[in-house]
């Protein structure tokens, strides 16, 4: 989850202008500055696609952690909710009212029920946003990354999250007799096919389905009903190996040892990009780890997280905080520190890309300047005052492991 993840503009107009209205405008637009940007949202990236679910990846991360998320960053995250419940990635203007030219999605709005939900506090608006989850729900009994869209893994996963974050039984959850496991059944591969035991994204234009590491991590978690934070120590039910997937739990044990299979050569997973050098896939891999873990599958989880350890630090700064979240949450599903990862305070560099780090910032710019006053005065008489402007640095949006940027994965 997918979350999960490079920046998402690229996929999210794929997707949404396949099946938003006609009349919404899903071109990107140029990055606001920081000061163009609400104090109280984390990284200082364009939000148009990505801004509340990097939020609600940061406030999650930090909860799990122990951290209080600042209370004005929690504010803006449930201000964003529309009043039919829905969310859309970002919303400037939330005195003005949601339209059919208002971009929502599943995928934003249960990250934003799973972080909500675990603050406390947010009944009303959790509430109210897994209503309109439901109200969305496919007669596969899935979701798609849009209202109406087809069903895919990703999207189907990240709202089992929510459903169970929320304190609903998604097996419970149904449209014309079909829970969403059924939905994530359809979409697992059989043991006898190319990919045996992985999920795909969506049937593909012929129908079939193709193998993709990125909705095999999110269909695993789905399967086993679990959202975006897995504690650590959790021990498989069922047998490692790919056997016929009569069960949710069956699913998530064959995805599990397809993922296994795939980071065994190198530790990581590998975005392939049409026209471009293989690299590897941080945000996917931190993805793989965290559902390894939720399996039980700890080898092989700890061996990725070493690899993340040693490799991840310049990707993390770069992508900003969905990825520092996405670190932290692998971290804590192997039972590792996230505040020594690597050498790196996983933790204090999240927080850095937040307003927190920002108010202090300002906080110790008017200590200096009123101390650097005090010793002009004292000098020469008489003060000057100095303005002082503080820029918070932070990691461009990073991509998600929600449905959009699924398309694009392979194993």
């Amino acid at each position: 989850m997918n979350v999960r993840r490079s920046a998402a503009v690229l996929t999210a107009v794929a997707v949404i202008g396949a099946a938003a209205p006609a009349a919404a405008d899903a071109s990107p637009s140029p990055s606001p500055s920081r000061a163009a940007l609400p104090s109280a949202l984390y990284g200082d990236g364009d939000p148009q696609y990505d801004g509340v679910w990097r939020q609600s990846l940061a406030l999650l991360a930090q909860h799990t952690v122990g951290v209080e998320p600042p209370e004005p960053a929690v504010d803006w995250l449930a201000g964003q909710q529309c009043a039919d419940g829905s969310f859309a990635p970002y919303r400037a203007d939330t005195a003005k009212a949601c339209d059919d030219k208002t971009m929502v999605d599943t995928n934003q709005t249960a990250a934003a029920v799973q972080a909500l939900a675990a603050l406390g506090g947010h009944d009303a608006v959790t509430e109210k946003a897994v209503d309109w989850l439901k109200s969305v729900q496919n007669e596969d009994g899935g979701w798609g990354y849009t209202a109406g869209g087809d069903s895919d893994t990703n999207s189907t996963s990240v709202v089992i999250g929510a459903l169970t974050a929320a304190g609903e039984r998604p097996a419970d959850v149904k449209k014309d007799g079909r829970s969403p496991y059924d939905a994530l059944l359809k979409l697992a591969l059989p043991c006898d096919a190319d990919g045996a035991g992985a999920f795909a994204f969506q049937p593909d234009e012929k129908g079939e389905l193709v193998a993709n590491a990125d909705a095999t991590a999110a269909g695993v978690l789905g399967s086993l009903g679990k959202g975006l934070v897995v504690g650590p120590g959790e021990e498989a039910k069922t047998k490692a190996g790919c056997e016929k997937a009569a069960t949710p739990e069956q699913a998530a044990a064959n995805g599990a040892a397809h993922l296994a299979s795939v980071l065994a050569e190198d530790g990581h997973l590998t975005s392939a990009l049409a026209g471009a050098e293989d690299q590897p896939d941080y945000g996917n891999t931190a993805d793989a780890v965290v559902a390894l873990a939720a399996q039980g599958s700890t080898e092989p989880a700890t061996a990725s997280l070493a690899w993340l350890e040693k490799n991840a630090a310049d990707w993390a700064a770069q992508s900003g905080p969905a990825a520092y979240a996405q670190l932290i949450l692998a971290a804590h599903a192997t039972g590792a520190d996230p505040r020594d990862f690597g050498g790196t305070d996983l933790v204090e560099q999240l927080t850095a890309t937040g307003p927190a780090a920002q108010a202090d910032q300002d906080g110790k710019g008017e200590e200096d300047e009123a101390e650097k006053k005090q010793q002009e005065e004292k000098d020469s008489g008489f003060g000057i005052w100095w303005f002082v402007g503080v820029c918070l640095v932070a990691g461009v949006g990073v991509g998600f492991l929600i449905s959009g940027r699924a398309k694009k994965r392979q194993p």
